[in-house]
């Protein structure tokens, strides 16, 4: 059998996953419509587990228009605007392509199917089989014994298109006549024309008698009756017809099978991306499938199915709606879900508010909801709020869009939300603190998150209130596309909502805020988590909900000029790339930088194959491997370097800027499984920081004015410490008391020579050592870390543990207690489950292991970081300092402190920090740095 190359239409396949989940979408728990990324990485997976790909690649339609809009501006033109969960999905897309190692594709002015349609041409040429995954039938004229279309089936799968399938499908001869059929019929997905009254039967006959649409117009005299009156008043736009529908073959790109070829996933980056995503469901089986042989004989596509999850009980129950991924699209019309039965109490007036305040002051507790104008907190406006004091009944208080009015109807609320004594219960709570912001009533402790509590009880699932209804109340809650029928989805008016409609759809959230809460409270108890979650998880919401509020100050004169910089250092870059090679060539073709490299230069060596096409593998960790061999290749790492960061953030950030000039991101509570926070629009915890060009982005991270300066506080190798304390080791304890250089303290025992005798190298491969150990590292992934053979990191590893006894210990002690338990815990509760560590497969298993090791020392590290930033935000708040604490990256916190609190606030955030626990068996240290930016603060 040839080698087949897969090559999948990204739009088209992405558009298909986001309606499948039309009527049940996918959010996650920010509120984020995810259907089209989850859809899409499903698929992804069942082609990867099912077929196996020698070779894969996703192509995209690049942005702007391509050369038929040139010829026809109407092309596509009565499109509807592309929905906002799609938008939202591309860029994860990309991400989830980069996790897995499968190349974008995507060419400027030239659609996906004419990038496919050169690719799949030039392999046919080369000796290989293509499938092109799409659902567009007009990929069909591209069909030939060797170039096939891979197509979701209707009822489920899918089907191979061939050339007999092709010809039946259409009634056609062959697939050339494909184009010829649309130049007839026309297309209006794309709005091409056709020929004005000519449909799918009468173009058959014209094409089974005259083979091609010339033939049919040049005998159009000789049509008898209206056809051929209808031809030749068409002729013209069935000819523009043929050339918009005709995929072009000559795109300006070369087949680079070597950059096709499958490789296996980055596990961490893919973990990373689906935490975010809340995909915890799909990494067990991105692991299981990296750990695969490749079957001989892949499987038949038309018989492929949707598979069966590995194990249901762990699959959140809204995913099993992936199930209808392939199934025929129908309207979006849906039978709404039975309604609940509670009484809806409606606040009409001031004297309706107050009397509603006394009931929930004697209740002690109220469950409460927002319904708002934008899923932005911070440009939300207020259309309703909602309430609930038992599971009998529910209030409703619609919200005028007059501000001065809504002030005034709020009012009365004020004393309810920011008494100090009543427990507030919400869902995702910390949106609705932004939105009452916004109304100026800031929302005040105790709170109860149920998204939050479900959080520590079921890190591993999903926390979205329709994902937890269903699965914890059994009912499934009116979706928001239900709610605001018939409008459309994009351009919606939540004020013109049926009133009583929208009055149930509010108040039936916190109505099932409400009976979350009841369930969740004493289940967080029971687990012995009750004061993790009080004491450190509810205070942190406001401390988040702050820092997103204050954002931080963005100098976009910097990134243009880092921009300008960049982009000069490219140029020069090429201009040495191209004096060390002998010649210009494309840099970014992997094909021509393995010809230059491994045929010109012999930079690999005798040891250097070629693969069956002739080219070689330019991946960076190849590249890495030859980074001494010619100076050449450490040229070719710095240009790609360069040109990643340029396109990642330099030239991005600034288009993720509000009104005020600010960077707000979102803080997430819910996402990492070990307790760990992240953050998105933008990832503040992506800037890279090991390049000095990638910490220099950090430069413009600026204070609000020149009365302010920013202040980082970092946690000097915390988890190494918490490692110490965690295992007891006496050697690691005494080096953290003594204040020695830990990495050369490490050194020195593994090498068995005096501190003084260490070398940098040394130091270098101990620092390696000690933080790769506590992630679980092997000798083979230290000798690639380290570029060293895989005997001498085993001598490492092995003096390493010889070294510090106690780690061996603890980590073997560790994965004891996980396969006992199926969870480990950090040193204040929190509970990070590892339910594959008593599985069959070795790297599975060796995956939740490694999990089980680090999950307690980055929880720890988590809770740690949190409790510091709840008591300098209270005693911030407490002091009535005007500085904020703005940004938190890991084990790091960042504030915008004004000059003249400088010298009040530096020790207090360092007290702060270093005297979290003070029951741990070592000291936690914390570095401080000031400057006029945060590269400067470091």
């Amino acid at each position: 059998m040839n080698p087949r190359i897969f090559l999948l239409d990204a739009y088209a396949l992405i558009f298909r996953a986001y309606y499948a989940f039309i009527r049940n979408p996918r959010r996650d728990s920010q509120g984020r419509d995810t259907s089209a990324i989850f859809g899409f990485a499903l698929m992804l997976e069942e082609i990867l587990e099912r077929e196996h790909p020698e070779m894969i690649g996703v192509v995209f339609d690049p942005p702007g228009g391509t050369f038929r809009h040139k010829e026809y501006p109407e092309y596509k033109a009565h499109r509807e605007e592309t929905p906002e969960g799609i938008r939202l999905a591309v860029p994860y897309i990309k991400r989830l392509l980069e996790a897995y190692r499968i190349p974008s594709i995507e060419v400027e002015g030239f659609e996906a199917d004419d990038v496919i349609g050169t690719l799949a041409q030039q392999a046919e040429r080369e000796g290989y089989e293509v499938l092109m995954v799409t659902p567009d039938k007009d990929y069909a004229q591209l069909v030939t014994p060797r170039v096939r279309m891979y197509r979701p089936a209707q009822g489920g799968g899918y089907e191979l298109w061939g050339e007999e399938e092709v010809c039946q499908r259409f009634g056609l001869k062959s697939p050339a006549q494909v184009i010829d059929y649309l130049a007839l019929v026309g297309d209006t997905a794309d709005n091409i024309p056709g020929c004005k009254g000519i449909g799918p039967k009468t173009a058959e006959k014209l094409l089974a008698e005259y083979s091609d649409l010339e033939g049919v117009l040049s005998s159009a005299d000789q049509i008898k009756g209206a056809t051929g009156a209808k031809i030749q008043a068409g002729a013209d736009t069935a000819r523009l017809s043929r050339y918009l529908a005709t995929i072009c073959t000559t795109v300006p790109i070369e087949l680079d099978v070597d950059l096709l070829r499958s490789k296996s996933p980055d596990t961490q980056a893919t973990e990373e991306l689906f935490g975010e995503l809340e995909f915890r469901s799909l990494l067990p089986r991105v692991l299981s499938r990296a750990s695969e042989a490749v079957p001989s004989q892949p499987k038949e596509a038309a018989s492929v199915g949707l598979a069966k999850p590995r194990e249901e009980a762990e699959i959140p129950t809204n995913d099993l709606f992936a199930l209808e991924l392939f199934a025929p699209l129908s309207s979006s019309e849906t039978t709404e879900p039975e309604r609940l039965s509670f009484e809806i109490n409606y606040l009409n007036s001031r004297e309706d508010i107050e009397a509603f305040v006394c009931k929930a002051r004697e209740q002690g507790h109220f469950a409460w909801d927002t319904e708002t104008t934008d899923r932005d907190p911070l440009r939300a406006e207020l259309v309703a709020m909602t309430f609930a004091l038992d599971d009998a009944s529910a209030y409703y208080l619609g919200v005028p869009a007059d501000r001065e009015e809504a002030l005034s109807l709020l009012e009365p609320l004020r004393p309810l939300l920011e008494d100090h004594t009543l427990l507030k219960i919400g869902q995702n709570i910390k949106y609705d603190l932004q939105v009452m912001a916004s109304y100026g009533i800031e929302v005040e402790l105790p709170l109860f998150d149920t998204m939050v509590a479900h959080y520590l009880l079921a890190p591993e699932l999903r926390h979205g209130l329709d994902e937890l209804s269903e699965r914890y109340l059994g009912h499934i809650p009116m979706s928001f596309e239900q709610m605001i029928a018939p409008q459309s989805k994009s351009s919606f008016d939540l004020r013109a909502v049926e009133a009583e409609r929208l009055a149930y759809y509010a108040t039936e959230d916190a109505h099932l805020t409400y009976r979350l809460y009841t369930l969740f409270a004493p289940k967080v108890e029971e687990r012995q988590m009750g004061e993790l979650f009080d004491k450190i998880e509810m205070p942190l919401i406001p401390v988040l909900a702050s820092m997103e509020r204050e954002g931080v100050r963005l100098d976009v004169a910097v990134l243009r000029e880092k921009s300008m910089e960049l982009g000069q250092a490219l140029e020069t870059l090429e201009e040495e790339i191209y004096l060390l090679a002998g010649h210009p060539f494309n840099i970014n073709s992997s094909r021509q930088v393995g010809q230059v490299l491994f045929d010109e230069l012999q930079v690999g060596g005798a040891r250097t194959k070629k693969t069956k096409t002739g080219n070689y593998t330019t991946s960076v960790d190849v590249l890495e491997k030859l980074r001494d061999r010619h100076p050449i290749v450490q040229k070719i790492l710095d240009y790609r370097g360069l040109k990643k960061l340029l396109s990642t953030y330099i030239d991005s950030l600034p288009e993720l800027l509000y009104g005020d000039g600010k960077l707000h991101s979102s803080f997430n509570q819910t996402v990492a499984s070990t307790g760990r926070l992240s953050s998105s629009n933008p990832n503040i915890q992506n800037i890279p920081i090991r390049t000095e060009q990638g910490r220099s982005i950090r430069e413009a991270f600026v204070p609000d004015s020149e009365k302010c300066v920013f202040v980082s506080a970092d946690y000097s190798q915390i988890e190494l410490r918490l490692m110490a304390h965690m295992s007891a080791d006496p050697a690691l304890l005494e080096a953290f008391a003594q204040g020695e250089d830990i990495h050369r303290a490490t050194a020195s025992k593994i090498y068995g020579v005096p501190l003084e005798e260490v070398t940098s190298d040394m130091r270098r491969r101990a620092k390696t050592a000690n933080f790769g150990i506590i992630y679980g590292i092997s000798a083979f992934g230290l000798s690639e870390r380290l570029s060293i053979p895989r005997g001498e990191a085993k001598e490492l590893i092995d003096g390493y543990f010889a070294s510090y006894p106690g780690v061996a210990e603890y980590m073997e002690r560790t994965k004891a207690e996980a396969k006992a338990q199926g969870y480990v815990s950090t040193l204040l509760g929190r509970r990070s489950y590892v339910r594959d560590i008593n599985s069959a497969n070795a790297v599975v298993r060796g995956y939740a292991e490694r999990n089980a090791i680090n999950a307690p020392l980055q929880g720890t590290a988590a809770d740690i970081i949190k409790i510091a930033m709840v008591r300098l935000y209270q005693e911030i708040k407490r002091r009535k300092l005007r500085s904020r604490m703005i940004l938190q990256v890991h084990d790091e916190l960042n504030f915008n402190v004004y000059r003249d609190e400088l010298d009040e606030l530096l020790p207090l955030i360092k007290e702060t920090m270093e005297g979290v626990l003070p029951s741990l068996s070592i000291r936690l240290e914390v570095e401080l740095g000031v400057g006029d930016n945060w590269l400067a603060a470091h």
